[in-house]
C-alpha cells in the first residue's frame, strides 16, 4: 500500500508537470525573437517542480521523472522494483496530462502555438541526433546532480530544497528550449509525442529515442559522479 501511494503521487505530479509546463508552451509558444516564450515556459516547468516538491515530496520524493528515479536508484535511494513502478506511473501521468491538454485545447478551440503539444524536437539543432543527445545528457547531468546534492542528508538545505531544484530546472530550460525544447525527462517527452502521433504528426515520435536515451545517460553519469564525490569527501 505504501508503494502504491508513491506511485499515485508520481502519476499526479507528472500529469501536473505536463499540463502546466507543456500547456504553457502551447498557449504562448516559444518566441525566439523576444525570448518571452522561453522564459515563461521555463518558469512554468520550474514552478511546477517547486509546488509538487512541497505537495508530494514527503510521499514519493517528487521524482516525476524517470531520469531522476534512475539517479536515485543508482545512488541506492530506492529499490529496483520501486524504480519500475515509478517509471510506469510517470509515463502514465504524462499520457494523462497530454490527454487533458488535448481536451482543453480541442473543446476550447484554442490554438496550439507549438503545433505539437509542447513536444520535444531536433529542429533547432538541425535535426542532429548527436547534438540532441549531448544537449539532453548534459542538461540532465546538471539537473540530477543538483537533486542528489540537495536531497543528500549531509546537505542540510532543509525546506529550501524544492526551491533550489525548481530554479535549476528553470535554468536548464532557459538554455535548452532553443535547442531541443528541453526534455531532461523521458516521461515528459512521451505523452506529448504520443498525442502528436494520434493527430498524424509522426515527427516527435521519430526522435523520441533521443529524449529517452539522453536523459538516462545524463542521470546515470550524475549519479556515478555524485557517489564518487560524496565518497571522496567522506574519506
Amino acid at each position: 500500500m505504501e508503494n502504491m501511494k508513491k506511485f499515485i503521487a508520481e502519476f499526479i505530479g507528472t500529469m501536473v508537470l505536463v499540463v502546466l509546463g507543456c500547456g504553457t508552451a502551447m498557449l504562448i509558444g516559444c518566441d525566439a525573437a523576444s525570448g518571452c516564450g522561453y522564459i515563461l515556459t521555463a518558469l512554468a516547468f520550474g514552478l511546477v517542480i517547486v509546488g509538487m516538491a512541497y505537495c508530494i515530496g514527503n510521499i514519493s520524493g517528487c521524482h516525476i521523472n524517470p531520469a531522476v528515479s534512475l539517479g536515485v536508484l543508482i545512488n541506492k535511494g530506492i529499490r529496483f522494483s520501486e524504480f519500475i513502478g515509478y517509471v510506469i506511473s510517470q509515463c502514465l501521468g504524462s499520457i494523462a496530462g497530454s490527454g487533458i491538454l488535448a481536451l482543453i485545447f480541442s473543446f476550447g478551440k484554442i490554438d496550439d502555438k507549438t503545433g505539437s503539444f509542447g513536444a520535444n524536437g531536433l529542429g533547432s539543432v538541425s535535426d542532429s541526433a548527436a547534438a540532441g543527445l549531448i544537449t539532453e545528457a548534459f542538461l540532465t547531468f546538471v539537473f540530477v546532480l543538483t537533486i542528489l546534492g540537495v536531497t543528500s542528508r549531509k546537505a542540510g538545505h532543509g525546506s529550501f530544497g524544492g526551491v533550489v531544484i525548481g530554479f535549476t530546472l528553470t535554468l536548464v530550460h532557459i538554455f535548452g528550449i532553443g535547442l531541443t525544447g528541453t526534455s531532461v525527462n523521458p516521461a515528459r517527452s512521451l505523452g506529448p509525442a504520443l498525442a502528436c502521433l494520434l493527430e498524424g504528426n509522426q515527427a516527435p515520435v521519430s526522435c523520441l529515442w533521443v529524449f529517452i536515451a539522453g536523459p538516462f545517460v545524463g542521470a546515470a553519469l550524475a549519479a556515478i559522479v555524485y557517489r564518487f564525490l560524496e565518497h571522496s569527501k567522506a574519506k
